[in-house]
């Protein structure tokens, strides 16, 4: 009897736990899709919550729902795009952000301090300024960026190969690669233009005016490949987060997750900033404040990270857009100016140990 109710006090227990991690992603997917009605409908033309979601849903529901054409103008031609762009980039760069600090076990590691958005601001920068790249026409930028950010994460596999793949070499090489990346970028600022200087810096700054269907649906492609994996691995990252030796006697194949989730993750990086321009804080500050709310279970903590990365940056972008109309900041600076105080807040907050 002892045993019995003792094992239905556990699995009460661990509905509730849970429970609570899918009460957190179901209030996040929430939260998506009121501020992406709200987010339609800023700008120069006037249109309601009501109106975007007509608009929206007429597309699908022609027989229920009914919109006018210069509302379905407005939202369809352009509006749902940028949104829909803030929304995969924002789930893009938290996903990378939280499988690198799993398999490095490290609460600094994100893109941005392993050089990957350093290589892709030079791969832009050597395109603005020498006109040289691996690609033509529009897409000169884009290709640069997304190479570059590719070649960094090879050649941060390569130097922790060499020595070694832990977790100590692979951030070590990153910070090598970022330091050299930002230097050749801040070489070409030096000998640039003016004009290509001032295009570079506002590059470098993030920006979703640029987006198009045709992006939208590149990102949530890569996307679309890569997270399953992670999913599916997602096991492995919390034995990681034990120690090497203990998941190697839970049977991890330690080397080949840790390379293979890399890899995907600098690809997922990849293809959300070559589109968007280095776009700071959302893979470093979104998974903490993930685990800080439902701990860090990767199975929870990465489709979560996703969620609250969107909400932060359509968020971000939202208020980018308005806050000195007509004039539109670059969301990056928005990030960092509503994002960091508050990550101090939830991390003054709660004062235990969380990572």
């Amino acid at each position: 009897m002892v045993t019995t109710a003792g094992s239905g006090d556990l699995r009460e227990e661990y509905s509730r736990f849970i429970g609570h991690k899918v009460l957190f992603i179901a209030l996040a997917v929430a939260g998506i899709v009121l501020l992406a009605g709200v987010a339609a409908t800023l700008g120069s033309a006037d249109l309601s919550v009501t109106q975007v979601y007509t608009a929206i849903l007429a597309r699908f529901f022609p027989n229920h729902f009914q919109a006018t054409w210069f509302s379905e103008t407005i939202v369809w031609g352009l509006r749902l795009h940028r949104i829909l762009m803030a929304i995969v980039a924002g789930m893009g760069l938290a996903v990378a952000g939280a499988v690198m600090q799993g398999i490095l076990k490290n609460p600094l590691a994100s893109p941005f301090t392993l050089g990957i958005a350093s290589a892709a601001s030079f791969g832009a920068a050597l395109a603005i300024v020498l006109g040289a790249g691996f690609a033509g026409g529009e897409y000169l930028i884009i290709g640069n960026a997304f190479v570059f950010a590719l070649l960094a994460s090879l050649t941060v596999y390569g130097l922790a190969r060499y020595k070694g793949i832990t977790p100590e070499t692979m951030i070590l090489a990153g910070i090598a690669i970022m330091y050299i990346f930002s230097a050749l970028t801040s070489f070409l600022q030096y000998v640039g233009r003016s004009e290509q200087v001032h295009e570079v810096v506002f590059w470098m700054m993030g920006s979703l005016g640029r987006s198009s269907w045709e992006k939208v649906w590149i990102v949530t492609a890569v996307i679309g490949i890569c997270l399953p994996y992670l999913l599916l691995k997602s096991w492995d990252i919390n034995a990681l987060g034990a120690g090497d030796e203990t998941a190697k006697s839970l049977g991890v194949n330690v080397e080949k997750v840790r390379v293979i989730s890399m890899i995907l993750a600098s690809l997922i990086t990849a293809s959300v900033i070559c589109f968007t321009g280095t776009i700071g804080f959302i893979g470093l500050v979104s998974p903490h404040i993930t685990r800080m709310a439902i701990g860090g279970d990767h199975r929870f903590l990465l489709p979560a990270s996703a969620l609250v990365g969107a909400v932060i940056l359509l968020g971000a972008d939202s208020i980018a857009r308005t806050v000195l109309a007509p004039v539109i900041l670059p969301v990056g600076i928005m990030t960092s100016f509503l994002g960091v105080p508050f990550f101090i807040y939830l991390f003054l907050r709660r004062r235990k140990e969380f990572w």
